[in-house]
């Protein structure tokens, strides 16, 4: 179960720093991506929280405690 988790973990910030790299991109791109750049700094707030989400309801509907 360690190894599902520290993948899951490697994967979650591979993911998030894409998103902040194309936050960026987008932003120095200029005004035609505007809605693009949006979406990525709603992804890059959301994503955390729904992974934070997910792990909360997790532990309550498993009633397993925080630290192993």
């Amino acid at each position: 179960m360690k190894k599902v988790k520290r993948i899951l973990a490697m994967t979650g910030v591979v993911v998030l720093v894409l998103l902040y790299l194309s936050t960026l991109v987008f932003a120095m791109l200029g005004e035609a991506y505007m809605n693009w750049l949006l979406a990525a700094i709603v992804a890059t707030i959301l994503v955390p929280v729904l992974i934070w989400a997910y792990g909360f309801i997790y532990r309550l509907i498993k009633g397993k405690p925080k630290e192993e």
